[in-house]
């Protein structure tokens, strides 16, 4: 199973970068570990791609069809500290980008870090200052559920939502069978 944990804390939460550029993704270890995994979640191809693999050697292993001019892994002295290096960006790099380690025959996941890549970066706001108002601004918070961390990745409930919509399609013949009992019943009592 996959999921996203404490243990694991990735910065930034968001990228937005030009085309034929690069970028770097920082993840942080609160312990011990033999090693960090990087994947990509591909909204587009709905797919969840392994790509590289970092020991606490520094020795590097790609995944199928994974370019290593494009990506590498550099890890701080401390061994708690890894960065995946992004270059070339292209639109096909688009996606939520998560570091890993393994612990207990699971795979823990980072917070995730979402890249969008685009031809044109927009114009920053101008700096001019808007018109005072009297009128409160209203804020919205997040509630806690929703911000929470240590939620399991979307990947976890996709089998629960299809096993629940299974048990609830089997549902419907006994659903039906109960209805028709309950007809003749109340035919047989109406005879009479």
């Amino acid at each position: 199973g996959f999921c996203t944990n404490l243990l694991l804390s990735q910065t930034p939460k968001d990228i937005l970068a030009q085309t034929n550029n690069g970028t770097e993704i920082l993840c942080e270890l609160k312990k011990e570990h033999a090693g960090v995994y990087w994947y990509r979640w591909s909204q587009e191809r709905q797919n969840f791609e392994f790509l590289v693999f970092s020991n606490l050697l520094g020795k590097t292993t790609y995944g199928a069809n994974i370019s290593q001019d494009k990506f590498s892994v550099h890890g701080a002295s401390s061994r708690n500290s890894y960065s995946l290096h992004i270059s070339h960006l292209h639109t096909s790099d688009n996606g939520t980008y998560y570091c890993s380690v393994s612990q207990s025959s699971q795979l823990l996941l980072g917070s995730g870090t979402r890249l969008g890549v685009v031809d044109v970066l927009p114009l920053p706001p101008r700096t001019t200052q808007a018109p005072r108002t009297k009128k409160p601004m209203r804020h919205v918070t997040k509630s806690k559920a929703t911000g929470k961390k240590g939620a399991c990745n979307p990947l976890v409930w996709l089998p629960l939502t299809a096993s629940i919509m299974v048990l609830l399609l089997s549902l419907v013949p006994t659903a039906y069978r109960l209805h028709r009992l309950r007809r003749r019943l109340w035919l047989r009592i109406h005879r009479q």
